[in-house]
């Protein structure tokens, strides 16, 4: 489709300070560019999108909500007399969407920038005068719950409990560096309570007037591009809107976002989330940086921390971020509720890392081989070519050289990548088949096969996930458990993402001199040979290990929108049936876990950790504050002899790696650290004692060279 040219009028903000009353005068005209970037985004979605959503009242009503919900998530902006009038448009943007009618949203952002002036004066004022520790007094932080405040006052009462509680976390921060300069100089003088509450305001204040910089900042493009998300997210999670200097950043590797310590972040209401640790980068090696966990402050080295709560995302990270070998230190809250401060010296994720690595255990006097398996990689550099499938192979041949009896492919955190490499491996296991099916929107399934029949391991196989393994990993897990080539153990199920996505350049629909961005959106799924969605459902696993995140929820299922599971027709295949003992060995696993003093712990831990997250209950009187806490970190105490327990096994490097190791002494460090980690690691443990129950058929014949 293409859009008549027109004359653009681009309305000019005036950067230095996003809440002149000319900008709110100036947005309250239709800008035409947005105008045709509503219209395209609309016939994209509706005529690409997988599952196409129809917009109609129910549409609209959903946007409405996680607009209001984005542009003010702590209802710290907004009285209940604003909604009332917001209100009015509930089922009308659908309407609106469809005749280019922006009256909705301008209405809020202009709405937003009001309140926002006003609040510059509720947060210095409130700040201005002595916080009184000594009231009982308690704040709900599920401001999902929460109502709107129904006039000024009310609104002023949630900013003070707001910046009451912010402020206790700093005199609790600041109390504990008083206790500690005491302890290593017995003449030091501690300051007192009150002299650090006053400490405390200051740096409150501090953090909100660098908050309201930073919201100053902020363009009226960046909230245009905001309500726009609200619409193509309404199609699915993954559908997302890129602005065209967020689309000048977007990498598929997203490097941007691993740079420096090797996360992957994303925006979780006013947190800044870690949703994925990088194999070979500096929080990976570092081990204490997990996934789940929210960073709160940024320092670098020695310096003051700043807060990056309620900060853009691309912000937060512009400061995690930096040179290699600087320091940077994060104030993280764990999945457990507690607050920990971690250093972290920045370097670029080592690639090496991020490849097939394998090493040996002995059990019971036979040999087993354990495989690692980072994500599904391939490359087309000439000068380095590398994928996962050939590596794979290679690995299997070296671990047959040893006479392994069994092998153990690790997949735990695997976030997937090359479909092709996915379907490769799987053929390394079975002979030629189906090993996933490929839909497009009202099209029948597209069978995906192995054609080759050479079976590179004919063995026992085991086969480790968990709740961060997606994509590609579940489409691999999910072939080998219907085959029945393998038992698959870990999480109770796996991520859930059985969809794929295309960067479509918007630029595309239009002729005008003006650059729209660009649409990734959903447009395809994938379906297992059995003929089930790896959607939502994931892999549930032959095996579940009790493990820290068991009763919470995450992966596709904890987003909002996710597309659902359903079925296409079965593939044809036929089931690998050469083990004796498959339903034995697994329910001999199912025994062994329920019997395990360290997996009864883990489930517990995994109960109380999902408690914790679900009590949103913040006292703000600090003697109760300080049990609470003092409660908590107690509770979390009784978990720590989790994560010190160790296994009787040895783990060494295959033959072929031991000159390596002589010749590269950072290549040795690596793989110590690494054995030393498996020699912890109770599910691999588990893996081995299922490779050395899992029985073949004594008329097959396994083969090991």
């Amino acid at each position: 489709m293409m859009i008549p040219k027109f004359k653009l009028f681009i309305v000019i903000l005036f950067v230095s300070s996003l809440f002149t009353s000319n900008l709110s005068n100036a947005s309250t005209n239709t800008n035409p560019k947005d105008k045709v970037l509503i219209t395209i985004l609309r016939y994209v979605l509706t005529q690409g999108h997988y599952h196409p959503k129809k917009i109609d009242d129910a549409f609209s009503e959903k946007v409405y909500h996680t607009f209001l919900t984005r542009v003010d998530p702590s209802k710290r902006y907004f009285l209940q007399a604003d909604i009332d009038e917001f209100s009015q448009y509930k089922t009308k943007i659908d309407d609106q969407i469809k005749n280019e009618d922006l009256s909705f949203f301008y209405l809020v952002y202009n709405r937003l920038m009001q309140r926002s002036e006003e609040a510059k004066a509720y947060y210095k004022d409130i700040l201005a005068t002595k916080f009184d520790f000594t009231k009982n007094e308690t704040f709900d932080i599920d401001y999902e719950k929460a109502p709107y405040a129904n006039n000024v006052n009310e609104l002023i009462a949630i900013w003070h409990k707001q910046l009451k509680f912010n402020t206790l976390v700093h005199l609790d921060d600041k109390l504990i560096a008083e206790e500690d300069k005491k302890k290593e100089d017995s003449t030091y003088v501690k300051k007192t309570f009150n002299e650090l509450e006053i400490e405390a305001r200051e740096t409150t204040l501090k953090n909100m007037n660098e908050y309201f910089e930073r919201v100053e900042e902020l363009t009226y493009s960046d909230w245009f591009s905001t309500f726009l998300n609200c619409i193509s997210e309404e199609f699915d999670p993954h559908t997302t809107y890129f602005s065209p200097s967020l689309k000048k950043r977007f990498d598929i590797s997203m490097a941007g976002k691993l740079e420096g310590i090797g996360a992957r972040l994303q925006k979780k209401n006013n947190y800044t989330k870690v949703v994925e640790l990088i194999s070979g980068g500096p929080a990976w090696k570092a081990g204490e940086l997990e996934v789940g966990d929210l960073i709160l402050k940024v320092a670098q080295g020695d310096g003051d921390p700043v807060e990056i709560v309620g900060m853009r995302l691309d912000d937060a990270i512009e400061l995690i971020k930096g040179k290699k070998g600087t320091e940077v230190r994060l104030t993280i809250k764990k999945i457990d509720g507690t607050i920990k401060v971690i250093s972290i010296i920045r370097d670029v994720v080592e690639l090496e890392e991020t490849f097939v690595k394998s090493s040996i255990v002995t059990k019971n006097g036979k040999k087993y081989g354990i495989i690692h398996l980072p994500k599904f990689y391939i490359s087309f550099d000439e000068q380095n070519f590398r994928n996962s499938a050939t590596d794979m192979a290679k690995e299997i041949e070296r671990l047959k050289e040893e006479k392994v009896e069994g092998i153990a492919l690790d997949l735990r955190n695997n976030g997937g990548g090359s479909l092709k490499t996915a379907i490769e491996i799987s053929g390394l296991f079975i002979e030629k088949g189906p090993v996933v099916q490929v839909k497009y929107r009202d099209k029948d399934a597209i069978v995906k096969k192995d054609k080759d029949p050479k079976i590179q391991w004919n063995g026992p196989l085991v086969v480790l996930v968990n709740e961060l393994s997606a994509s590609a990993s579940e489409i691999f897990a999910a072939a080998m458990q219907d085959y029945k080539r393998a038992i698959i153990i870990g999480s109770k199920q796996t991520y859930g993402k059985g969809t794929v996505q295309s960067l479509i350049n918007l630029n595309r629909y239009h002729d005008l001199n003006e650059d729209l961005g660009a649409l990734k959106m959903t447009i395809q799924k994938f379906y297992r040979i059995n003929g089930g969605s790896t959607q939502l459902e994931g892999v549930h696993a032959d095996v579940v290990l009790p493990d820290r995140y068991r009763y919470m929820n995450i992966g596709e299922r904890d987003l909002e929108n996710p597309l659902q599971f359903d079925k296409v027709p079965q593939a044809t295949y036929t089931i690998w049936d050469n083990y004796e003992n498959f339903n034995k060995a697994i329910n001999n696993s199912k025994k062994r876990i329920a019997a395990n003093n360290y997996f009864k712990l883990i489930d517990e831990n995994a109960k109380w950790l999902k408690k914790s997250q679900d009590d949103t209950l913040v006292y703000l009187n600090y003697e109760a504050y300080k049990n609470d806490l003092e409660s908590h970190n107690k509770t979390a105490e009784k978990y720590k002899s989790i994560s010190e327990y160790t296994s009787n096994l040895t783990y060494t490097s295959p033959k072929y790696e031991i000159p390596l190791l002589k010749e590269n002494q950072d290549l040795a460090d690596k793989r110590k650290a690494w054995h030393k980690n498996l020699h912890k690691d109770i599910y691999i443990e588990e893996a081995v004692n299922i490779l050395a129950d899992l029985k073949l058929k004594p008329s097959y014949v396994l083969v090991k060279n």
